[in-house]
């Protein structure tokens, strides 16, 4: 097995090779077709989650090194546990990454993403920065017939963090308003998704010129340029009149929370997603008096997955920008990623 891993937090990722794992129990082993490079990937490589205020998320107590990154993998099953059921040698799926101990109370009650210890590919164990993955269960594996494999490893967490982040907007009406905030690869995949979830007419803001033009040209009703969050503030409020409805925070920064905040309405509710860490001031009773509503949301479930790629196979979810690059230009990938020149997403192949 040959991978890409974290040596040392903040340092560039080794090349390393390894035996062939063998799955055991009810596990699949999967030959890696691709592996998409997320925004997260950049935290867990550092080391920590900003938490503001000076404090941090140390992931040393709850990772061990070396490990694999690599969280949206695609792959063709290539050997089973003795008790792995439901998928033969040669399959092509997308892992589902997002997955509990198991064990415990929420995960048996079928919420695995709220358990305390859960068993992450890619965060949690090793990912696919790799010619070769674990999954751990066949129930984890998700077809994606018809679409391009490069595409597909992209829904198992840009595709899903937005799909899911949307659901919770989907009481929204036809003349209510929806800011998304960052047209980055989850974002933009918001945009693509929308139509199909919300029916709120969609304003994004970016501060970046392209990718602004590329949420235009992927259905917004109209664009944002909120690197000045006063002026951004006021054109929010005349393109709305008075405030949206809804909010997504795609980047998580202070000055992106902050804006989607006060851009809402009365009674208007914002979904945060993004994970740039810091914090922001919040008027408490600014909360009761307006009715706003803060939800954060993580990722999706497994049976939103198999939603998502239901539209996705059926053709109602366009395409989101991505490029390929080989597996041992992942370090690269990173840094691109960190300096903001990536548009859409970046796609490493074992085989590129």
């Amino acid at each position: 097995m040959h991978c890409q891993q974290i040596i040392q937090f903040g340092e560039p990722l080794q090349a390393r090779d390894y035996p062939t794992p063998e799955p055991t129990g009810t596990q699949v082993l999967l030959k890696v077709s691709a592996c998409g490079v997320c925004h997260s990937d950049l935290h867990i490589w550092e080391g920590f989650f900003d938490l503001g205020n000076g404090q941090k998320m140390d992931l040393l107590q709850r990772m061990s090194l070396p490990f694999t990154l690599g969280h949206e993998v695609v792959g063709e099953v290539a050997a089973l546990g003795p008790d792995a059921e439901g998928v033969e040698i040669g399959d092509k799926r997308i892992v589902f990454p997002w997955i509990g101990c198991g064990k415990c109370n929420v995960c048996k009650a079928g919420d695995e993403l709220l358990c305390m210890s859960p068993l992450t590919v890619g965060t949690r164990y090793n990912g696919g920065y790799a010619d070769e993955v674990i999954a751990p269960h066949p129930k984890y594996l998700i077809p994606y017939d018809g679409v391009p494999t490069e595409l597909a490893c992209t829904y198992a967490c840009s595709g899903l963090t937005a799909y899911s982040a949307l659901k919770k907007l989907s009481h929204l009406k036809e003349d209510d308003h929806l800011v998304i905030i960052g047209a980055g690869g989850v974002g933009l995949s918001a945009v693509h998704f929308a139509s199909s979830v919300v029916k709120a007419k969609i304003i994004v803001a970016d501060i970046d010129d392209t990718k602004r033009a590329i949420a235009r040209q992927s259905g917004a009703h109209a664009t944002i340029d909120n690197s000045d969050p006063d002026a951004a503030l006021k054109q929010l409020q005349e393109m709305t009149g008075g405030g949206a409805a809804g909010a997504i925070d795609f980047v998580g920064a202070p000055a992106t929370a902050s804006f989607g905040f006060s851009g809402l309405r009365k009674g208007g509710h914002m979904v945060t997603v993004g994970l740039f860490g810091d914090s922001m001031p919040l008027s408490i009773a600014m909360l009761p008096l307006m009715m706003r509503t803060i939800q954060g949301s993580y990722v999706g479930t497994l049976e939103e997955m198999h939603e998502l790629m239901e539209l996705v196979r059926g053709g109602k979810v366009a395409p989101i920008p991505y490029e390929v690059r080989p597996l041992d230009e992942a370090n690269s990938a990173l840094t691109d990623l960190q300096a903001g020149k990536i548009k859409g997403r970046v796609v490493l192949s074992p085989t590129a």
